[in-house]
């Protein structure tokens, strides 16, 4: 082949690459658009993709969260092992919530559909949506088992040859409390993979294509060799640290250590915690889930997700850790530990590439589970309820401050890792018999630095006309806040209450009595780098958006704002000059 035809070929694969990424963007947004649950439709808690015979994945929808999307490139393996693609028929659709197999707990659903073009298999689409209740105790942390935590639906046909199975939609029916919620996401899920299977269809035809087997193996091949580029541009050597959780009733230890190499990376989670009795577990998939995408984001992050790059990171954890929980341990809300894993790889990473690694962020989203109706309450609870407490089941996705980058603020209120969207309060209130009276950005709780960390926020929720109601706390970063970098401050730590007063557990479900509120303060994210290095102007700025206080600003940076708000230069030198000699 000659030079130029070549190029000619090399062009014509990216431009069918490109094509994929946007075929499996449709997708998601198709989910997006039919999904009845607000966890999907309002907050995107999805993931997207297609695959190739093998169940490799070749390209993932930026619409998602990596959790799923990672977690789910495991998993398409997983179906192809019960139900081969060669004996799949069109028309077939696949289903499981197995959290060993899949994303880590039951209330994630994910769904398989095989893609026919001229009677033979080509490929498949994958899709994951965590639904807003799949039974049991629900999703919260106290369940002692995973039988407790909901219905378990082994890998198994949905649809066969277009035949809907009836049956499992009316198991799944007479088991959830949000029975029109949770069946119409299983038919969103349906719907998107169908439609991603419609666009594949029309590219392959337009660029004449029999099968993807050349495309997938030119888009692994590229990937992994790019992601092996950005991996040898990091010092090679063994870099560990250690992260502390608040856990359930004792604190958690994450340990950690990468060996960055010419092959890839490794990380060795010996020494962590060994599994907790109740659901704050991880499933192996899971960890490595996270574990990946924390190593991406500073060695490959310009590189494609797929088979091809996740493959040269690899995850180890001892079984029987709380990051490799076995069967059939508790693992509802396995989110809790597994969104702190970039924060714990960055640890190892900033030892590397101190210049390109940010500040640790209140990381793990927190989720507000709400229930209503009288089997929610407790006892004390339901005994002084004057008024009818109606059934209900939401969701909340809210999110505290990322860490402060090595040359940019943390970014407030934002979900990272898990990449959700916020809620809007008026998508709550139109599902739940819910009030959400406050929600705003918690003064002084990002860590001063030379670049602050990301502001966490001020919550209070209500029932309507005082009702009662239940929250499945779910909440970390309250006894061990983010820590800086470089000299930066840590963020400030959440806090769980009522309005009456009364201090709650951060986690475990708990009753808000009638005409009482709960309170949340979510966690703020480190600083990086001296606040005392940071721009008097940029100083001013927060105060003047209330940020910080005029009292953090003098304390934490060194600057004094007049009562009539504006910057005393000369205060500030004074004060700034007295921090240097200090440290000197």
């Amino acid at each position: 082949m000659s030079g130029e035809q070549d190029a000619l070929k090399r062009i014509q694969s990216q431009i069918m690459w490109n094509r994929l990424i946007s075929v499996v963007e449709e997708q998601a947004q198709t989910l997006l658009r039919t999904a009845f649950s607000t966890t999907v439709r309002e907050a995107g808690d999805l993931s997207a993709g297609v695959f190739d015979v093998e169940g490799r994945m070749l390209a993932q929808a930026v619409t998602g969260t990596p959790g799923h999307v990672n977690a789910m490139a495991i998993a398409v393996g997983h179906f192809f092992d019960k139900y081969p693609i060669a004996e799949m028929q069109e028309g077939d659709v696949f289903i499981t919530n197995d959290p060993w197999l899949t994303c880590g707990h039951l209330h994630d659903l994910t769904v398989v559909t095989p893609v026919f073009q001229n009677g033979r298999a080509v490929g498949a689409f994958a899709s994951t949506a965590h639904v807003v209740d799949i039974g049991g105790r629900g999703f919260g942390p106290d369940g002692r088992a995973v039988f407790e935590e909901g219905l378990y639906i082994p890998i198994m046909p949905l649809v066969r040859a277009g035949e809907l199975n009836q049956d499992l939609l009316e198991m799944v029916r007479w088991n959830v409390r949000e029975p029109l919620q949770v069946e119409g996401d299983i038919l969103s899920l349906i719907a998107c993979n169908q439609e991603g299977a419609r666009r594949l269809l029309d590219m392959m035809r337009e660029f004449a294509l029999e099968t993807l087997d050349d495309l997938a193996e030119d888009i692994l091949t590229r990937s992994r060799e790019a992601a092996l580029a950005g991996i040898r541009k990091v010092p090679f050597g063994t870099y560990h640290n250690r992260l502390t959780m608040d856990g359930y009733d004792e604190p958690i230890e994450l340990v950690a250590a990468m060996t960055i190499g010419e092959d890839g990376v490794h990380v060795d989670f010996d020494g962590t915690s060994p599994v907790s009795n109740y659901g704050i577990n991880v499933v192996m998939n899971y960890t490595i889930a996270y574990t990946s995408f924390g190593v991406k984001c500073i060695v490959a992050k310009e590189v494609p997700n797929n088979a091809g790059s996740l493959s040269t990171i690899t995850v180890s954890a001892p079984e029987g850790s709380i990051l490799n929980a076995p069967r059939p341990w508790p693992v509802a809300t396995r989110h809790v530990i597994g969104h702190m894993l970039p924060d714990t790889v960055f640890g190892c990473l900033h030892q590397a590439v101190p210049d390109q690694v940010p500040a640790e962020g209140s990381s793990s989203l927190w989720i507000v589970q709400l229930r209503g109706g009288a089997t929610a309450l407790d006892r004390d609870a339901r005994q002084n309820a004057p008024v009818e407490s109606p059934p209900f089941e939401i969701a909340l996705f809210n999110s505290g401050g990322a860490g402060a980058r090595p040359a940019l603020d943390g970014l407030s209120a934002t979900a990272f890792p898990s990449g959700v969207r916020t809620m809007p309060v008026e998508a709550s209130e139109t599902v739940a018999p819910i009030i959400i009276w406050r929600k705003e950005l918690a003064e002084n709780s990002g860590g001063a630095g030379a670049e602050r960390g990301g502001l966490g926020q001020e919550m209070e929720i209500g029932g309507v006309d005082g009702a009662p109601f239940s929250v499945l706390a779910q909440f970390e970063r309250i006894n061990n806040p983010a820590r800086g970098r470089g000299g930066g401050g840590n963020g400030a730590p959440g806090a769980v209450g009522l309005a009456s007063g009364k201090a709650m557990r951060s986690k475990g479900q708990q009753s808000i009595p009638t005409h009482d509120r709960l309170q949340l303060t979510l966690p703020g994210g480190a600083g990086y780098g001296d606040p005392f290095t940071r721009d008097t102007d940029r100083v001013l700025e927060d105060v003047r958006d209330g940020l910080i206080s005029t009292e953090s600003a003098k304390r934490d940076y060194g600057v004094k704002i007049s009562a009539d708000g504006e910057l005393d230069a000369e205060s500030s030198a004074m004060l700034r000059a007295e921090q240097g000699a200090a440290h000197e």
